[in-house]
């Protein structure tokens, strides 16, 4: 099976929200994506360390809907199976003015520890600093999410902070709140690594 070509130019991969790697395609979420979603998105090991709970195939069906008309969510496809494995949220945070954006992502557990999310976010940022004028990118983890922060450190995020109890996903059998910490990374536009060195 022939795989898409990626060379294209960065601002035209943005505009269109189709950005093609050499194993992936970071696209617009389509509501044909429903059984995908459900794929990984019903499966209790996704929300270890997100908010949410496992959904049904009826919950996908909607979810894909809402998605597919959703700027700021971005599918990662794989080409040689030509199913989407996860996602990337990259939205604008806070007043323009700051050029912020923030950055978060789930891959299907099937598919991670395989370089497929540092695939995918290193092309987006690419596509986002070269054409829509990001200054910062920020992103947040637990701490207990180890793969998550040596993912973003892999692909040029710096840690900026420890916020101490600051969020909670799930409650304990008593209703009260699970309170998890938060690290706190960013990239600035100026220390993303250029294509001659990575």
């Amino acid at each position: 099976m022939s795989q898409i070509p990626f060379q294209q130019k960065e601002e035209d991969g943005w505009a269109v929200r189709r950005i093609v790697t050499p194993r992936l395609l970071v696209r617009a979420f389509r509501p044909e994506d429903a059984e995908d979603l459900y794929q990984y998105l019903s499966s209790a090991e996704t929300y270890r360390f997100e908010p949410g709970e496992p959904i049904d195939r009826r919950e996908a069906q909607e979810l894909a809907i809402e998605m597919s008309a959703a700027a700021d969510l971005w599918a990662v496809e794989l080409q040689t199976e030509h199913r989407a494995i996860g996602q990337i949220y990259f939205k604008q945070a806070g007043p323009p003015h700051l050029m912020t954006w923030e950055l978060g992502y789930i891959i299907d557990p099937r598919y991670q520890r395989r370089g497929y999310a540092s695939e995918a976010i290193t092309a987006l940022l690419r596509n986002g600093f070269a054409a829509a004028g990001i200054h910062r990118v920020v992103a947040h983890c637990n701490p207990e999410n180890t793969a998550s922060w040596k993912l973003l450190e892999g692909i040029g995020f710096r840690r900026e902070g420890l916020l101490k109890k600051e969020a909670f996903f799930h409650k304990d059998l008593d209703g009260d709140p699970l309170w998890t910490d938060t690290l706190v990374y960013a990239m600035l536009e100026e220390d993303f690594p250029q294509e001659d060195q990575r």
